[in-house]
């Protein structure tokens, strides 16, 4: 049995400090090919997680530690909704339908958010990201 507890958030946060991309998985399930992906995502402010989609997948965000902010989009890049997960607001997660543009942004050092969705792990192709005004 893994623990999640603050040594281990704590740890992965650190790499995220660490990594150029400014954010960490830990992973829990054993292999990218698993059917069912969960794993911790450390976020740093700065970190640039582009806006996707998974088109055949759901995807659960629950927030452990810190505070994030959430944005799903139009086909043509505007903003649809927009949420901030914050203990101290008592927004702790949300659940993206598959097919949704989406994007995560940390708004704190330290935050750390718990992933859930579907695998196996497949590389975004082009069509995966959402180009806007040719910027990814």
């Amino acid at each position: 049995m893994k623990i999640i507890d603050n040594q281990l958030m704590n740890e992965v946060t650190e790499q995220a400090k660490h990594s150029p991309r400014l954010r960490m998985n830990y992973n829990f399930h054993r292999s990218l090919d698993e059917k069912c992906h969960r794993f911790l995502n450390a976020l740093e402010i700065g970190t640039e997680v582009p806006i996707h989609h998974h088109v055949t997948k759901d995807e659960t965000f629950v927030l452990l530690r810190g505070k994030v902010r959430i944005n799903t989009y139009n086909d043509d890049g505007t903003i649809l909704e927009s949420y901030v997960l914050s203990h101290d607001e008592g927004r702790f997660g949300v659940d993206i339908p598959r097919n949704t543009w989406h994007n995560v942004e940390s708004l704190e050092s330290g935050s750390v958010i718990f992933e859930v969705k579907e695998g196996p792990f497949v590389e975004h192709e082009k069509d995966g990201i959402l180009i806007v005004n040719n910027q990814k």
